[in-house]
């Protein structure tokens, strides 16, 4: 029997036939090299998990971070790199992605500013995280971390020789699963860890998840990830 990885995802299941028709397997990286694996954490930032200071709060965010340690150690000691993603605004992105502002009435533009702008509190990793010294910590100015010239993430990945990415942090379906789907066209091997990611409502994270799963890359839970490090490495 198929070993599964699918908690927090409900995956239809003719989307899962459709990958074994395609793919062969249930997992198609499931033979990832843990030497060559970096864990990817996105934007787990206050603006997005503390009450007071968050423009766009996802309480789920604060449920998965016990899941995001337990894979930053496990990465850590296979040998990976663990990376933590912080969703910047600058004067920069503000003109080059002008669209974004105009989408938002003043209220809310001025709130996600004050939340994103370097040196606020919005803008600091959530104090639960285990950062550690070893790890790095890139800033973004778009929803995707993998967006060419707008983060420094892939060319910092590919200097250090990793060519697979654990895809976890807040929102699934939007900033984690931006960054998914363009580091995939970038030929880097893409898992978004289901419980590690996180939305603001079961129905959006699982339409997510299954959008990426049936087409774009794989899908695990953060204890499968886990067991293929061990048995990988």
């Amino acid at each position: 029997m198929t070993e599964t990885a699918m908690t927090w995802f409900d995956v239809p299941d003719a989307v899962r036939q459709r990958v074994l028709a395609r793919c062969g397997v249930e997992h198609p990286h499931d033979d990832f090299d843990p030497k060559r694996t970096a864990l990817i954490v996105v934007d787990l930032q206050n603006a997005f998990m503390d009450d007071e200071v968050g423009h766009a709060v996802c309480p789920m965010a604060r449920d998965i971070v016990p899941n995001v340690n337990r894979l930053a150690a496990a990465v850590r000691a296979s040998g990976g790199g663990v990376f933590w993603i912080k969703n910047t605004i600058d004067e920069r992105s503000q003109r080059e992605w002008s669209h974004v502002q105009d989408m938002l009435t003043p209220r809310s533009r001025d709130r996600r500013l004050m939340a994103m702008v370097e040196g606020s509190k919005g803008h600091e990793l959530w104090p639960e995280l285990d950062v550690r010294p070893e790890d790095e910590i890139v800033r973004k100015y778009r929803f995707s971390a993998f967006l060419p010239g707008t983060c420094e993430l892939p060319y910092r990945l590919r200097a250090r020789g990793f060519d697979t990415v654990l895809i976890t942090g807040t929102v699934t379906n939007v900033c984690c699963e931006s960054s998914a789907r363009d580091a995939m066209m970038s030929n880097f091997k893409t898992i978004m860890v289901s419980d590690a990611n996180a939305a603001l409502s079961m129905e959006e994270h699982n339409a997510s998840l299954t959008a990426f799963y049936a087409i774009f890359g794989d899908v695990m839970d953060t204890d499968y990830v886990i067991r293929r490090l061990t048995r990988n490495s």
